[in-house]
């Protein structure tokens, strides 16, 4: 089983969940989810233990986010193939990325995701606004080149397999 589809696990996205998640309206507004987090965290210093309810609240948005909205109108835009290709890339232990998908681009990307999310976070405990600036903005860069990757991987595969086919409306 793949490390994606451990967290997919997580997340509960069954193969419904994935079609609602692939809705472009899910896609952006996650986008919010990690500055949220930090002003949620950071509100501590004006409001004390009270903290606590927007931090709940913003981590129920992150759990649920991928599920709450409905499934995609259509898939034939960025938002959704880069879902749809995160999909396709957790699945590489049943279907075989084509060869000039094997990369450690890939890898490379999620890297500099990840260390962005830890530079955020100490600056959430630091409060630092720069590293906090920083850190947000290594992690989405990271994460949206990543995606970008995903739509390519995505329209590379969506023909060669009948499951992937049918995403494509």
């Amino acid at each position: 089983m793949t490390f994606e589809r451990k967290i997919a696990n997580f997340f509960n996205l069954t193969d419904e969940n994935w079609l609602k998640h692939a809705n472009p309206i899910s896609v952006w507004t996650r986008y919010s989810v990690l500055p949220i987090i930090v002003l949620a965290f950071w509100s501590r210093v004006w409001i004390g233990w009270w903290c606590l309810i927007p931090t709940a609240i913003s981590l129920l948005w992150m759990m649920f986010n991928p599920i709450v909205f409905s499934k995609a109108k259509s898939t034939r835009n960025w938002a959704s193939k880069a879902v749809l290709g995160e999909r396709v890339y957790l699945n590489r232990d049943h279907i075989p990325l084509p060869k000039h998908h094997e990369t450690h681009l890939f890898f490379i990307l999620n890297s500099i995701s990840f260390i962005g999310l830890i530079i955020a976070i100490w600056a959430t405990v630091t409060y630092s606004v720069w590293g906090a600036i920083l850190g947000i903005t290594m992690a989405y860069l990271g994460k949206s080149w990543f995606l970008d990757r995903m739509v390519w991987l995505y329209e590379d595969m969506k023909n060669d397999n009948e499951i992937y086919k049918s995403w494509d409306y």
